[in-house]
């Protein structure tokens, strides 16, 4: 039986996550769903990895959920089902602690949308879109999207585009903050692995460090992030890796 997701690491610990329901342009099943929380837990795990792309396999990122598997379940337990088990999913994605690249070819809508805001950029190709119709079924997001999209780009829009429902073309998104870079179709999962690349070409713990600090601005009150903020700096500071680069830049510099 075809797993619903495609799961690849490269030698340089770059992996690709591919959500892999083409014919339905990768809506999310029960099956899609719990593969994704599983391999979340497991990518958590992983200390060898060093960046995440996920993507979706031919001319979507993903369409949401599959209704036409997920309607026939319409108790309220199946929702708070539904609610958490992928509510639980991104936020795994959300807090993996090396970068986590989205990269959106086609649609990514309702549930696709919350998966794309769950990652630390968004590379969409020129037919890439993002919304969150949600509002079109009665429903309202429940992974975590709203949080997330009231961060990305303020309260006033986020209500705007959940209370509209209206899908955003690549230059509408781009333009709000929702994706980071347009590329000519096709291009996507290309982009995001040479970002992905240039990312981890960075001194590793200050890479981790820095997504660390930022959580910890978004999460934590001004106080208790500025601490977190000294006390990883300073950590960084007395590395060999900052002792050895430091010396470095001033003997190329020095001019005797």
């Amino acid at each position: 039986m075809r797993s619903p997701i495609q799961f690849e690491i490269q030698r340089n610990g770059i992996a690709t996550l591919t959500l892999h329901r083409p014919e339905v342009r990768n809506a999310l099943n029960w099956e899609l769903m719990q593969s994704l929380t599983e391999k979340a837990a497991s990518i958590s795990n992983d200390g060898d990895m060093h960046a995440l792309i996920i993507t979706g396999s031919g001319d979507a990122f993903c369409s949401g959920g599959d209704l036409f598997e997920l309607h026939n379940y319409a108790s309220h337990a199946d929702g708070v089902n539904l609610a958490c088990l992928m509510g639980d999913a991104l936020s795994q994605i959300a807090g993996l602690p090396i970068p986590v690249i989205a990269a959106i070819e086609g649609p990514a809508i309702g549930g696709g949308a919350e998966l794309a805001l769950a990652c630390d950029v968004r590379i969409a190709s020129q037919k890439g879109t993002i919304g969150f119709p949600q509002i079109n079924l009665a429903l309202t997001p429940a992974w975590g999207g709203a949080g997330r999209l009231i961060q990305s780009v303020g309260y006033t829009k986020a209500f705007s585009l959940l209370s509209s429902g209206v899908i955003l073309d690549s230059q509408e998104a781009f333009e709000l903050g929702l994706f980071q870079k347009i590329v000519a179709d096709g291009q996507a999962q290309h982009a995001a692995t040479a970002l992905a690349m240039e990312m981890t070409s960075k001194n590793r713990e200050a890479l981790l460090a820095l997504k660390r600090i930022l959580h910890a601005h978004l999460n934590l009150s001004t106080a208790d992030a500025t601490a977190f903020e000294r006390r990883l700096f300073a950590d960084l500071w007395a590395s060999d890796a900052h002792q050895e680069l430091a010396s470095a830049f001033i003997k190329r510099d020095d001019p005797s």
